[in-house]
């Protein structure tokens, strides 16, 4: 079930909200609380099948990431993805070189062929204007809405012979913020917007960059979207949320600090959030394996108002090691940047980011990759 609105509660005022569900004469928040923990007893990675040999989305000459899937009214499943130059290394490229394409399929299992860039580079006086990356595609009515991750950087366009210099990768780094690009149909024509949707706060905990959007968009318009920031105390990944009676903006804070537990503070990135059996849920790469017990695989959290949240025991939703629909079992350096396909208002696909290559010797080493592509897999 989606919630009838975007809007919560004040922070700090969570008696008068009401999810619209029957609770049987049983309190409110315990009759939540019930079905939070029932589902937190049935873990995600049961609801997955095996990945479909050959499904999903790739290119030889590219780096593929960050795939999101809509159906749209043509009947064709569309997957807005990023992509870069395999001439270059993974790391930090992605940061400067990265654009969003769209490719299409008859199947949401793929594959998917490319169609077109979609948020090409458009100038270096544009906050967008030199990467787009995080596309996570959603429809409001008869509106699509792209939202995304753009950055600028001075200095010529990395290169094969002329890498990517460290000024450029903290300055794009450093200046990554989240928009939204919007058009009547997934083939376009492709809005984009002069101005981020969300800034950084300087003197807080989100004063470097936003980053990783995660919407729910509501039947009304209404938006609730988790971002991704970093503190300029300590550097570290934090996460807030933020709310709009209208996706067109604007977009507010709904409470000061950071919603996730502190101890996952650089722990977990990428969220997906969305309604269903009661609760907000959320996927997120679980970079140091506190949620799954694996490092670089997909956790699963709850929580009755997306503002307080409890990572799930067991919390593995999608692990490294990857069944395939012929029976092969396969090991991967990383599974990140999760996504759900939804129809008729249920989850029946998880798409997450991953390659093939050795395990990576250090704590963010992308670059251990020799290739990567955008997996799809059913859920049950």
């Amino acid at each position: 079930m989606i919630l009838d609105s975007g809007v919560l509660p004040e922070a700090g005022d969570q008696t008068s909200w009401t999810c619209g569900c029957a609770m049987d004469g049983k309190d409110e928040r315990e009759e939540m609380q019930d079905e939070i923990t029932d589902h937190m007893s049935r873990p995600f990675c049961e609801r997955l099948l095996p990945a479909p040999v050959g499904g999903g989305f790739a290119m030889p000459e590219y780096w593929i990431w960050c795939g999101s899937v809509i159906r749209g009214d043509d009947g064709l499943y569309h997957m807005f993805a990023s992509r870069w130059p395999r001439s270059l290394t993974f790391q930090p490229h992605w940061l400067t070189n990265s654009e969003i394409v769209r490719a299409t399929s008859p199947t949401p299992e793929g594959p998917y062929t490319f169609a077109e860039v979609v948020l090409p580079p458009r100038g270096r006086e544009f906050w967008d204007g030199r990467m787009t990356h995080n596309p996570t595609i959603h429809r409001a009515g008869k509106t699509y809405l792209l939202y995304y991750t753009g950055t600028t950087y001075d200095g010529p366009t990395p290169a094969p012979g002329q890498p990517c210099t460290e000024a450029q990768r903290r300055q794009a780094r450093n200046q990554q913020r989240i928009g939204l690009a919007t058009a009547p149909s997934p083939a376009g024509p492709w809005t984009r917007r002069d101005a981020p949707i969300i800034d950084t706060r300087p003197g807080k905990w989100d004063a470097i960059l936003t980053a990783n959007p995660a919407p729910l968009v509501h039947d009304d318009g209404s938006v609730l979207m988790i971002y991704k920031s970093r503190s300029a105390r300590d550097d570290k990944m934090r996460h807030g949320l933020v709310r709009a009676a209208h996706f067109d903006g604007p977009y507010e804070r709904v409470q000061d600090e950071p919603i996730f537990p502190e101890e996952s503070a650089n722990a977990v990135e990428d969220p997906f959030l969305w309604w269903e059996d009661g609760c907000y849920q959320v996927l997120v790469h679980d970079v140091l394996g506190h949620i799954g017990g694996e490092t670089d695989c997909i956790g699963h959290g709850t929580s009755p108002d997306a503002l307080h949240w409890t990572w799930s025991q067991p919390g593995l939703a999608c692990s490294r090691t990857i069944r395939w629909s012929d029976g092969r079992v396969t090991r991967h350096p990383r599974v990140e940047r999760p996504q759900l396909l939804f129809q008729d208002g249920r989850p029946t696909h998880l798409f997450v980011s991953t390659g093939e290559g050795p395990e990576p010797s250090r704590r963010g080493d992308r670059n251990s990759m020799v290739r990567s592509w955008n997996m799809a897999i059913p859920l049950r």
